[in-house]
């Protein structure tokens, strides 16, 4: 081999290694081209996060205000419902004021119950059985100690 042959397998070998400046600049290149695409990918992300958030802002906004005509419409029906049966008892000659009195009595009887119902259940509001599990045990704690 001529030493002109050597030196140029050295020169061509030399330039496909990435210790060289061409070499780190297509690594630093492709590392900006992934960076660009993860936030690429980030920003659509957001975005997309974005918009969903703001269509359910409007769905809950919609439910809410359809939650209370509904509870109107239902307290007007209700009310409706009392009247008739007041009317029913005036008919079986009642004293209005003792149908009134009657029909109040039964509306507050109801309300009571409802209230208790609500009490009760509100206790599983406070996870009890998930704060029981997670409370150190103070039997199992003391038992260890001794053996």
């Amino acid at each position: 081999m001529k030493p002109d042959d050597i030196a140029q397998n050295h020169e061509s070998a030399a330039s496909s290694t990435p210790d060289t400046p061409s070499g780190e600049a297509g690594v630093l290149a492709a590392i900006q081209s992934l960076w660009n695409e993860l936030y690429g990918l980030s920003h659509e992300r957001l975005q997309l996060a974005a918009l969903e958030t703001r269509r359910a802002g409007q769905s809950l906004v919609t439910m809410i205000i359809a939650g209370v005509m509904l509870a109107l419409l239902l307290s007007a029906a209700w009310l409706g419902i009392l009247a008739a049966v007041v009317f029913r008892l005036v008919e079986y000659e009642l004293p209005a004021s003792t149908a009134i009195l009657i029909a109040v009595a039964s509306n507050l009887l109801l309300a009571l119950m409802l209230c208790s119902i609500i009490r009760h259940r509100s206790r599983y509001l406070q996870f009890p059985a998930t704060l029981r599990s997670l409370k150190p045990q103070t039997g199992q704690r003391s038992s260890r100690g001794h053996q």
